[in-house]
């Protein structure tokens, strides 16, 4: 989705075409913005930037840098060079603590520049938005692999009966809990989900596990990348690290492998493990039509409140009450970058491993078109 914004601010600013003499994308995000290495936009034609709202990936590439002290003063020095006096930043928690610091130091070196963020993150944990652009897609997309893993699992019998799939959620839970759509009975997967708000309990997982073995013949969990033990460790977690990157994340191994192998143990039978990764954010064809249509609309109304004088902000959704509509809204960056929305409590089921209704409510009407509805031999 993040192409599909930078398609609505491209068209948006094109059609102000008075207001907007010049327009730029900095390649690699701000590591083309301290090398002062630009594309002019205006040079790819219309047809094409149609084809690039549905691309996968981010066209202009992307970063995992982290603004450093020393890194302020190139980037104002590019901001100047091309006498640039609107900077567009699409992306997550990370993106807003960056543009809120560079436009506290454009305010400070006397510069008029309209910093404003557009969101972007599948991990949904944005706050002061209803939800952030890119989640219903990849949400969808772990409800469909969801239900294409519990039906092969279903299939394979003894051979493969278990499979624990990891998803992506740094700190909250979101997409893990999407997987819930997969479910219309209680032999459907999934059959437990692991959430990083909820402390992990190994017993309560291997029980939940064995009980849906025994009742249907096969168990699938979901589980998030970075669910912990009550003392705060990664499930799974073997030592340090093998990579932290420039915002302090630090990535394990993950706790898929581990998992299966404790069931396998268990229950004396093959377990499954899968880890989609980044195909998660990447799988066009399971593009949620809502949520292609609000990262539109969020890119085109970062450019209309930076006409409108906006400064230091981050394009919100507002979810309008009855049926699902949202609004345009505005929040201040400093307010939001850094910090992380966590699924609250009213959306996390109390002693079954899984989601509540409310939850469900939420979210359905992110994922779009509703999901197939699979079929079973009559016994």
């Amino acid at each position: 989705m993040l192409n599909r914004s930078l398609y609505g601010i491209v068209r948006e600013a094109l059609s102000h075409s008075g207001d907007f003499c010049e327009m730029y994308g900095a390649r690699y995000g701000m590591e083309g913005m301290l090398a002062g290495d630009l594309i002019d936009l205006r040079r790819t034609p219309a047809d094409e930037w149609k084809r690039i709202s549905d691309t996968p990936g981010a066209v202009l590439g992307s970063t995992r840098r982290k603004m450093r002290a020393d890194d302020v003063q190139p980037i104002l020095d590019t901001l100047r060079r091309h006498d640039i006096g609107c900077w567009f930043i699409v992306g997550g928690n990370d993106s807003a603590a960056t543009g809120h610091a560079v436009g506290q130091a454009a305010e400070s070196a006397g510069m008029d520049i309209a910093v404003i963020n557009i969101p972007k993150t599948i991990d949904n944990d944005l706050v002061l938005t209803d939800h952030s652009p890119g989640y219903g897609s990849a949400a969808r997309f772990v409800a469909l692999a969801t239900m294409g893993a519990g039906r092969d699992a279903e299939s394979m019998g003894i051979a493969s009966p278990i499979t624990v799939i990891e998803v992506m959620g740094r700190d909250a839970g979101w997409l893990a809990a999407a997987s819930a759509f997969a479910k219309r009975d209680d032999r459907d997967a999934p059959h437990f989900i692991g959430l990083p708000e909820v402390s992990w309990d190994e017993t309560s997982f291997l029980d939940c596990m064995e009980d849906a073995y025994r009742k249907h013949g096969l168990a699938v969990a979901v589980v998030a990348e970075n669910i912990r033990t009550p003392d705060g460790h990664p499930v799974g977690e073997q030592g340090e690290p093998y990579y932290t990157d420039d915002f302090g994340h630090p990535y394990y191994e993950g706790p898929a492998k581990h998992l299966a192998a404790l069931v396998s143990a268990r229950l004396g039978v093959r377990a499954r493990h899968e880890k989609p990764g980044t195909i998660q954010r990447s799988m066009m064809a399971c593009i949620s039509h809502t949520d292609a249509q609000e990262a539109e609309q969020v890119g085109r109304a970062a450019v209309r409140h930076a006409l409108a004088g906006g400064r230091d902000i981050i394009i919100t959704l507002e979810r309008a009450r009855g049926d699902y509509a949202c609004t345009i809204g505005t929040a201040p960056l400093n307010e939001v970058g850094g910090k992380v929305k966590t699924m609250p409590p009213e959306y996390i089921a109390p002693d079954s491993n899984f989601v509540t209704p409310a939850f469900l409510d939420y979210a359905r009407p992110l994922l779009g078109d509703a999901l197939p509805v699979y079929g079973r031999l009559n016994p």
